[in-house]
């Protein structure tokens, strides 16, 4: 049952933000109920999957994970160091400069290489779902952004390297955040440590 309503909330979450790489329809929606509405109603179909995706895969590794392989031991550091430059990316998107201008989009890197990282640690039909789920979403939504006009996102300005090395800092100070307690109390996953 838990697998199910994971499932339920990824349709939820990544339909949401595919149903946003099609322009066209979304600005029909827009101009048919307004952008307010518009955000207010993706805001919460995102926090609705998000929460179904949350509860659906503590249900699932409660009621025993479906493990379909055994990953060795060594792919929880490969995990670890991919997940440092994922949060930087993510930071980046925010706070741009030089990253965000060298990877044009930082905030789908960042994406793909959690879920890619949280591949290679988990070999249970579940996290199989979870994460290779986002990893397509990305890769789908990277090649949309390829072919589409309008981007979508709004206007950050540019810092340079200043802003750089502020992401990097920032970012590690996330990177650190998730790990040394975020995952650890969150999750029920140590991250740092035996």
């Amino acid at each position: 049952m838990g697998l199910a309503i994971m499932i339920l909330g990824l349709a939820a979450f990544l339909g949401g933000h595919a149903v946003a790489t099609f322009r066209a329809e979304r600005a029909a929606m827009v101009a048919r109920i307004g952008e307010g509405p518009y955000k207010g109603l993706f805001a919460l179909v995102a926090l609705a999957g998000i929460a179904l995706v949350s509860y659906g895969f503590g249900q699932y590794r409660d009621a025993g994970l479906i493990e379909l392989w055994h990953p060795p031991a060594w792919t929880r550091h490969v995990t670890v160091a991919l997940m440092w430059p994922a949060v930087i990316c993510v930071v980046a998107a925010y706070i741009r400069g030089d990253i965000q201008r060298v990877l044009k989009h930082p905030m789908l890197v960042g994406v793909k290489l959690w879920a890619l990282a949280h591949l290679v640690a988990n070999g249970d039909l579940g996290g199989i779902i979870l994460f290779g789920a986002i990893l397509a979403w990305a890769v789908f939504d990277r090649i949309t952004l390829k072919r589409r006009s309008d981007p979508g996102a709004p206007a950050i300005p540019s810092g340079g390297r200043r802003n750089d090395v502020i992401a990097v800092v920032v970012g590690t100070l996330v990177y650190l955040g998730l790990g040394f307690w975020f995952h650890p109390y969150l999750i029920g996953l140590r991250v740092f440590g035996s």
